[in-house]
This record gives C-alpha cells, sequence and structure tokens, in this order.
C-alpha cells in the first residue's frame, strides 16, 4: 500500500521534471509576431507542406555557416519565402541550435499565419508568402533597454553616436555573406561602451545605412540616458552596453582615442627623500585646484554675461529698421491670457505640442489668438521658450507665424501667436476628404510660400535662423491659404557668415532630418532645405511618414 500511495506523488515529480526540462530546451523569444494581413494557411495545406519543408533545411544549409539563410519554396499563392539571420559573432553550431529553437517555437506560436518573425539573443527567423528579400523593412520591430542611467548623458551620447557612426559605416559595407561590426569605445569617466549593428546580408549598402540610421533614431523614444539599448528590426538590428555582450574573440576592438594624460617625468635625483617628495606633490596639487577653481569661475562669470546680454538685445530696438520689437509691448500679465483662453478650457484646446498645449483665445480688443502654454515640469521648455521669443520677436515675414505677446510669471511661460483658422497643413495633406480642398494651384502656392519663408530665415533676415524642425505640422494655414512657418522652439541663431553648426543634443523630427545631423550633429541651411524637400514630397505625393514607415494616402 506504502508503494501505491508513493506511486502518484513520483509521477507529479516525473511530470514536473518532464515539462521544465522542456521549458528549458525551447526557450522564450524576445519579441515575436503573428502577422495576420497576408491570410492564414490551414492544416496540412500545401502552404503548411511547403513551410515544413523549408524550415527542415536551416539545419543542414551550408549558408549557415555564414549566419544567414535565404530560400523559397513552391510556387504562386503556396510559395513560401524565410529569412534566417544569426548575430555575426555567433559560432555555427550555436547558429543551427538557435535556428532550430526559432523554426519550432515560431510555428507553434503562429500555427496560421502566413507571415511571422520571432527573435531571439543569437538569431532572427522569419516567413511570408510574399517577397522578402532584398527589402528594407522597418516593421514590426522591438526595443529594449537597460534600466540604469547613465552618467554625463550629453558625452555619453556623443560617444555612442560616434562608435554606431562608424559601425554602420563599416558594416553596410559588407559583402553579401556579412553585413556586421561590432567594437567598442572609451565614454565619460573610462567607461567602455560596446556596440553591434548588424543588416541582413542581402541587402544592398545604401539599403543597410538606410535601415541601421532610421533605428538608431529612434534611440531618444527607446532608450535616452540609459547605458544600454537595442532595437531589432526585420533589415537590421543593433545594440549597445557599457559591458561586453558579443563574443570579443570573433569581432574586430575600435578604441576611441586615448585621453590626454600629464604626467610627471621620474627624477634623475632619486635619493630625494619621502618629505621633499610629499611637499612637491602638494604644491602640485595646490597648482591644479587654483587653475581649475579660476577656470571654472571665468567659465561661469561669462556664461552670466552672456545671458544676460542675449536678453538684454531682446528689447533693442534702436537700429534694425522697425524688424525687431521691444518685448517689453509684446509681454502680457498672466490674468490677461488666462482670461482671454477662459481660464484653459479644454473646450479652446487646439493641439498638443512637444512642450505644452495650444489654445484658442479671445483678447479684450476682440482680437482671435493661439496661446501656446509651456509645461510648467520641463526643464527644456525655458530653453525652448527664451529661444523662441529671442527669435521670432526679431522676424517680420507674411510666411512666418507672428508673436504678439507672451508672458513669464512664476514657473507660468506662455506665448500668443496670430491665430491662423485652418490649423497646420498636416490637417490637409493627409485627410482623405479635407486634401481634396488643395487642387494643384494651391499646393504650387504653399509650396512657394513655405520656400520664402525659408529664403528669409536664411538669407533674407537681419539674423540667421536654421529651424531645425520644419515639418507639416509646423507649416500652418491662414484664412486664404497661405503657409506660414511656425514653432522655432528647436531653432539656432547664425552668424551672417557662419556655413554649419554642430551639437550634442539631436532635436525635431527624424523623419524629416537630414542624414549628417541624425548622424553626427551637423546642422546648416542644408538641413532645413532637406526637410523642405521632404516636405514638398509629402505635399505633392500625399505620402506620410508614420512610425517609420512610407502611408500612402489616397487623395
Amino acid at each position: 500500500m506504502a508503494m501505491v500511495s508513493k506511486m502518484p506523488i513520483f509521477l507529479c515529480l516525473l511530470f514536473i521534471l518532464i515539462f521544465i526540462s522542456q521549458t528549458n530546451a525551447q526557450p522564450k523569444f524576445l519579441y515575436y509576431f503573428c502577422i495576420d494581413d497576408n491570410g492564414n494557411y490551414t492544416a496540412n495545406s500545401t502552404y503548411q507542406n511547403n513551410l515544413n519543408t523549408l524550415l527542415s533545411n536551416f539545419s543542414s544549409n551550408t549558408q549557415i555557416d555564414y549566419g544567414f539563410y535565404n530560400f523559397s519554396y513552391g510556387h504562386d499563392s503556396d510559395k513560401v519565402n524565410a529569412i534566417g539571420l544569426c548575430r555575426g559573432d555567433v559560432k555555427p553550431n550555436d547558429c543551427r541550435s538557435c535556428f532550430n529553437d526559432s523554426k519550432v517555437l515560431l510555428t507553434k506560436l503562429c500555427p496560421n499565419q502566413k507571415e511571422a518573425i520571432g527573435w531571439y539573443d543569437n538569431c532572427m527567423l522569419r516567413y511570408s508568402n510574399r517577397s522578402i528579400f532584398n527589402r528594407n523593412e522597418n516593421s514590426p520591430g522591438f526595443y529594449m533597454r537597460n534600466n540604469g542611467n547613465a552618467t554625463d548623458v550629453n558625452q555619453f551620447n556623443q560617444v555612442l553616436r560616434d562608435l554606431l557612426g562608424s559601425l554602420i559605416s563599416k558594416a553596410s559595407s559588407g559583402d553579401s555573406k556579412r553585413k556586421f561590426a561590432a567594437a567598442n569605445m572609451t565614454g565619460p569617466g573610462f567607461q567602455t561602451i560596446y556596440g553591434l549593428v548588424q543588416c541582413t546580408p542581402d541587402l544592398s549598402e545604401q539599403q543597410c545605412s538606410s535601415c541601421l540610421v532610421g533605428a538608431m533614431s529612434e534611440i531618444p523614444q527607446c532608450c535616452d540616458s540609459k547605458k544600454g539599448g537595442r532595437i531589432g528590426r526585420p533589415s537590421c538590428n543593433f545594440r549597445y552596453e557599457i559591458y561586453p555582450f558579443y563574443d570579443l574573440t570573433n569581432v574586430e576592438i575600435l578604441q576611441a582615442p586615448a585621453p590626454t594624460v600629464f604626467a610627471l617625468s621620474p627624477s634623475s635625483t632619486d635619493a630625494l627623500s619621502t618629505k621633499g617628495k610629499s611637499k612637491t606633490s602638494r604644491n602640485v596639487i595646490l597648482i591644479v585646484v587654483s587653475i581649475v577653481a579660476f577656470v571654472t569661475l571665468v567659465v561661469l562669470v561669462c556664461i552670466y554675461l552672456r545671458k544676460r546680454r542675449s536678453w538684454k538685445h531682446i528689447g533693442d530696438d534702436g537700429k534694425n529698421g522697425g524688424e525687431i520689437r521691444s518685448t517689453e509691448t509684446l509681454q502680457l500679465d498672466f490674468a490677461t491670457i488666462m482670461a482671454a483662453t477662459n481660464n484653459f478650457s479644454d473646450a479652446w484646446k487646439l493641439g498638443q505640442g512637444g512642450f505644452g498645449s495650444v489654445y484658442k483665445g479671445m483678447l479684450s480688443n476682440g482680437q482671435e489668438v493661439a496661446v501656446k502654454r509651456l509645461s510648467r515640469n520641463s526643464i527644456q521648455g525655458d530653453i525652448e521658450f527664451k529661444n523662441e521669443v529671442l527669435l521670432v520677436a526679431k522676424l517680420q515675414h507674411r510666411n512666418l507665424v507672428k508673436l504678439l505677446g507672451f508672458c513669464l510669471e512664476r514657473r507660468e511661460r506662455v506665448l500668443v501667436y496670430e491665430f491662423v483658422p485652418n490649423k497646420s497643413l498636416d490637417f490637409f495633406i493627409f485627410d482623405q476628404t479635407k486634401c481634396a480642398q488643395l487642387d494643384w494651384e494651391r499646393r504650387y502656392k504653399i509650396i512657394g510660400g513655405i520656400a520664402r519663408g525659408l529664403l528669409y530665415l536664411h538669407e533674407d533676415s537681419r539674423l540667421r535662423i536654421i529651424h531645425r524642425d520644419l515639418k507639416a505640422s509646423n507649416i500652418l494655414l491662414d484664412a486664404e491659404m497661405n503657409p506660414k512657418i511656425s514653432d522655432f522652439g528647436m531653432a539656432r541663431l547664425f552668424e551672417m557668415d557662419q556655413t554649419q553648426g554642430n551639437t550634442n543634443r539631436i532635436v525635431g523630427t527624424y523623419g524629416y532630418m537630414a542624414p549628417e545631423y541624425a548622424i553626427h550633429g551637423l546642422f546648416s541651411a542644408k538641413s532645413d532645405v532637406f526637410s523642405f524637400g521632404v516636405l514638398v514630397l509629402e505635399i505633392v505625393s500625399g505620402m506620410e511618414k508614420l512610425e517609420g514607415r512610407d502611408s500612402l494616402k489616397h487623395c
């Protein structure tokens, strides 16, 4: 009886052990997608048989020695196309094992879908009934991030951009068997940053570079200020961490330029006493500390004087031919603005911007206005607010939105603009109903107006302004559908003889951003011209950039 009573316990333990062993033998994907857009297949159908045949060749195919597999099997609607990609540092046996796990798990998780994709740490597998070869595809995708925050974020981001930029150049120039690069560079505080980028080798050099640059542009949404992150797309992927996550023996190590270190050379008088050495060291330390303190004081004074002078110039309306208005005449009290917007009523809200909300308002003289109220919790908002007041108050052109007033009380930062009844350009060109109001003559007129406003900013104004965020939602349309460039919170002021600037803080909208700005932080008038070109294509074609995909609007 004792043996009989112990049998159920033994069977339960045996079942649990079997279950655990099966679970360990079949690890979970990092991410996977079962895609319904291309239809489903039925059990034992021709498509399923072709899929099983294709996937069964993964383990024996010699292409896997290079970590890449792309083959088709079948005909017409039952044709199956598959791509497998192993991480470039993964050894062939580990690659085969990863593919074996992928083909079992992906068909189990997506039992009827004709298209599916799954990512492990070591490999990616996808299949579809449509052509997926030699195509740069950005979705579906995923991102993951390290929860730890980077120290000295600006310097960390600069080193990260340099590292990924060099890796993208190296990987995209790879051959048809491998487009992969991994390396490390020294970041802030002598901390090492490790990076890895990869494309499917069937892509061209331009397609690979475009895919990786696009993925890199999503870092602010994915892992801004984090010590590590990864973004995966069907055609490419990248990852960075502050620890080695790939096999260092299988990749080329790229070191950043070593920092300059000043050291005292050994003295020829080695017989100096310990007391003399300590005194010399103490004197050196005192001198270095004094120099650092003095330089810091000078820098702080310069920053203070520069900020004070910049705000003084805002109110300077002496010798500028009426181009610059005194900000004293523009300043409004907060009570007036609250009355104009009905206490910032939600019913009067026009939209939500990057740094706050926009409301319709009515001044006491009956004039309609648009009121931009910046977020009270935004640290960046102070910078953008001062920037916009400084710039827009100095600019007067029919194709630029007109600043009517501003408020800076307590923690409130408010800008008051002329009201344009037709909202922004994106409400028309990307709306299937409203776009019918834009015939070719009006579209031509809008393009010409934007070009004139941009020419004024770059050449005809006393100042040279680089907008840095030219896009459809920042083009407002008045009652006669005349375009007005708005939102100068990201703009930068150039000297008249200055042609190019550099920044560690990439701002703007990536779909409209010039590659040299997105990758290296270099911006100029050409950056705005690039954005203008994207905008013209949108106006003419009705093609909108949405989450890394081009979406055609039927207009």
